[in-house]
């Protein structure tokens, strides 16, 4: 029995609150003053929690909060949500996560785990009615919505974390260390590929790469939407198209435009992470992607996207590449370097570290024989959810907050703009505006299907 199903129009409270940034160790963190109520909270007592998208990722982020007090089940889909409250069996039961907010006052913190064109819908008012957050990856859907969930959370001064898991496992704090010490002298480019090749592509490519689309158009008519999915709350606020077996269930609505960004923004999150936490990157500068021409309702397979970042106090200027399915850097291409299917490589003036999630490697080996490595000087961390966990009961810093992840959430977007605008990108962070670019504007915001609102 779902207790709340009806479609009703988002309402939002808008709360002032004051929010500010220190570096704790090499990464960028938030600290916050915590409400009293949580300023007191015992740390062995619980936090109440909703959790809004509850099937496929969504049942792995409750997993992993469920040593707190689950107070409220939310999904589109009947079915994830009774399997989630088999575990939950007095938590709340909703289809609509607007009306979850009617019931503010039974929690302290949030998990959104929706799909990525709803993300800053359940974000945005948990954070104005000063309610911590989790949310999946990427922040939001456009470039817009980045900015206004980064500065809600700078108003809410509450515990913010997006889903980069791999951010806080070992193996990154010391690549990060590695290239803050100076391992391998000055970095002047950063190169991230994956492999992963989801999106539009020739039927023969799809079926080597296992790929879950079976059309690469639009389709025409519509399948018959399955029992217990509320199809219209699953577009929220995307334009209204009828349903098909080719959206949904996750993760094959990701590569269509109305509803996700492709492999860009979503393996971005996390691979992208690496250098911009490395190299403290924030803006680019310019952004110019290479690739197919641009289909109006799929993400590309393949492509790459290359970032110019201007000097960042004592690091000089650097380029990030990301490459995605068949392409890849030419030292991968040529064989300099060992061809990792998914990786990060550093180039500096001394040397190079190439990494991937859980291992890294000096190159040229022969040159770092007697390397001698620096202590680590980034702290362990307690495990992802854990961390936020904890930020929410504490006020100490989480490590992948909204602050950060708003900045590389709109940097990883702002590949698939110039990709989608076909156009090298002259980027005015201060006016969210590509100058060169005009026609652009059409891919960093768009208009909300009538009823959705996000304000």
């Amino acid at each position: 029995m779902i207790d709340d199903s009806s479609s009703v129009t988002g309402r939002s409270t808008r709360t002032t609150r004051r929010q500010f940034a220190r570096a704790v160790g090499t990464a960028t963190v938030l600290t916050f003053g915590a409400p009293a109520l949580l300023r007191a909270r015992n740390l062995n007592e619980k936090l109440n929690i909703a959790c809004i998208g509850v099937g496929g990722r969504g049942g792995s982020n409750l997993g992993d909060v469920s040593s707190e007090n689950i107070v409220a089940l939310c999904d589109v889909f009947d079915g994830a949500v009774e399997r989630a409250a088999a575990s939950h069996p007095n938590a709340r039961r909703f289809r609509d996560f607007r009306k979850v907010f009617e019931h503010a006052k039974e929690f302290d913190a949030v998990v959104v785990s929706t799909t990525e064109h709803t993300h800053a819908f359940a974000t945005l008012p948990a954070l104005q009615l000063g309610k911590h957050v989790y949310c999946e990856k990427p922040l939001t859907y456009n470039i817009a919505e980045a900015r206004i969930i980064r500065e809600a959370a700078a108003k809410a001064k509450v515990a913010t974390q997006m889903g980069t898991q791999i951010h806080a496992g070992d193996n990154y704090r010391r690549v990060v260390e590695l290239i803050q010490s100076g391992a391998i002298g000055p970095v002047s480019e950063a190169h991230v590929w994956v492999s992963r090749a989801w999106g539009r592509q020739t039927p023969e490519a799809a079926a080597r790469d296992h790929d879950i689309v079976s059309t690469q158009e639009r389709p025409e008519g519509s399948s018959s939407v399955p029992s217990g999915l509320d199809w219209d709350l699953w577009l929220g606020p995307a334009p209204e198209r009828p349903f098909h077996e080719v959206y949904w269930p996750g993760p094959k609505w990701y590569r269509w435009w109305d509803f996700g960004n492709g492999t860009m923004s979503d393996l971005g999150s996390h691979r992208i992470d690496l250098p911009f936490w490395a190299l403290k990157l924030q803006v680019p500068l310019t952004i110019e992607a290479f690739g197919p021409p641009p289909h109006p309702e799929l993400a590309p397979a393949s492509m790459h996207v290359r970032y110019e970042y201007g000097a960042r106090g004592d690091l000089p200027p650097v380029h990030l590449t990301w490459y995605q399915g068949e392409d890849k850097p030419d030292a991968w291409k040529d064989g300099t370097i060992p061809k990792w299917g998914d990786g990060t490589l550093f180039v500096g003036s001394k040397g190079m570290v190439l990494a991937d999630y859980g291992r890294h490697l000096l190159l040229p080996e022969k040159d770092f024989r007697d390397f001698k490595r620096p202590e680590p000087f980034i702290p362990k961390s307690l495990g992802h959810h854990a961390e936020w966990i904890h930020a929410c009961k504490t006020g100490s810093p989480t490590t992948c907050n909204f602050e950060y992840a708003g900045w590389l959430t709109e940097a990883n977007h702002l590949g698939n703009v110039a990709h989608r605008a076909g156009k090298k990108l002259e980027w005015d962070s201060a006016r969210m505006y590509a100058t060169n670019v005009p026609d652009a504007e059409r891919f960093i915001r768009r208009d909300y299907r009538k009823g959705w609102t996000l304000a």
